[in-house]
């Protein structure tokens, strides 16, 4: 079955992908930690008090959510991982994305050229629709549709 979202554009572009799914707040600081302190070419989320993500790979991956938790350093993470080239492919929000994240957002696409597509306000039907490793396809206008 498919479905199709609308939300709103952070920051735009058109990519297909794979979807890796929480229905907790993303702590960007504990998911990203130990990738950014081992530095092997992998992301494996490391925050145990996430069940839906620990112990998965978090790289080149739709990252599907409600929003972010957590530390202020939570944009200079993003800002990081995108540029080892650890970084999600995407992120997309069923609720109002945070200003912390939307400036890690920003700052990779602007100091590194890395993009993380993001949208948000997809609400939470499309959090309830979105499984783990299905194919989701962003358009630049914001239509998500997952597959």
């Amino acid at each position: 079955m498919t479905r199709t979202f609308k939300g709103r554009v952070i920051l735009g572009g058109n990519l297909c992908g794979e979807s890796i799914v929480t229905h907790q707040g993303l702590n960007i600081l504990a998911s990203y930690l130990k990738a950014l302190s081992e530095r092997n070419g992998t992301a494996i989320c490391s925050d145990q008090n996430n069940s839906d993500l620990y112990g998965k790979e978090l790289a080149g991956k739709i990252i599907c959510l409600p929003q972010t938790i957590g530390s202020t350093t939570g944009g200079m993470i993003l800002q990081s991982v995108a540029k080892q080239g650890i970084g999600p492919k995407a992120m997309l929000f069923s609720k109002h994305i945070d200003s912390l994240a939307a400036a890690g957002i920003i700052l990779c696409d602007v100091w590194n050229q890395k993009r993380i597509v993001t949208i948000d306000q997809l609400g939470d039907e499309f959090l309830e629709f979105v499984k783990d490793g299905q194919r989701i396809e962003i358009k630049e206008d914001g239509t998500v549709t997952v597959s």
